[in-house]
């Protein structure tokens, strides 16, 4: 399976910090969060650094991410396990670092995420509110 970290970046207000994807291949025109695979010979915590300095120009510390998160994914061909880590304090103001890949970088309150959000973020987001952990995604 392949792993992913996700970035649930938090003001105190509760808004959240989405990215519209653009030019990936993937989910263009749709909002996602701050993410990456983990690659190899990295922990979660350093991966989840490493993309959010990448991808939104801040700097995040190990203690401040907490795990709200994990879906398990059915995507076909493959499976893919994705770490969803809230963060409500980091260095630096969220940027958009790779406008080649992102052509907008906005905060939005949960209870008003834009309707063109990712789905599987969509079910991440309920399930985190309801307080469950662990989720799956496509599973028949």
């Amino acid at each position: 399976a392949i792993m992913s970290v996700y970035l649930v970046l938090q003001k105190e207000n509760g808004d959240i910090l989405l990215s519209l994807r653009k030019n990936t291949g993937y989910k263009d025109g749709e909002y996602g969060l701050p993410a990456g695979h983990v690659d190899g010979g990295e922990t979660l915590h350093t991966a989840m650094i490493r993309e959010a300095n990448e991808e939104a120009g801040i700097i995040l510390s190990a203690k401040n991410l907490e795990l709200i998160h994990t879906m398990h994914r059915y995507c076909g061909d493959h499976e893919r396990v994705d770490f969803f880590f809230l963060c409500n304090e980091w260095d630096g103001e969220p940027l958009n670092t790779e406008p080649e890949k992102c052509g907008d970088v906005s905060w939005f309150a949960l209870d008003a995420l834009p309707e063109n959000t990712i789905d599987y973020y969509k079910q991440m987001f309920t399930a985190w509110q309801e307080g469950e952990t662990l989720s799956y995604f496509d599973w028949d």
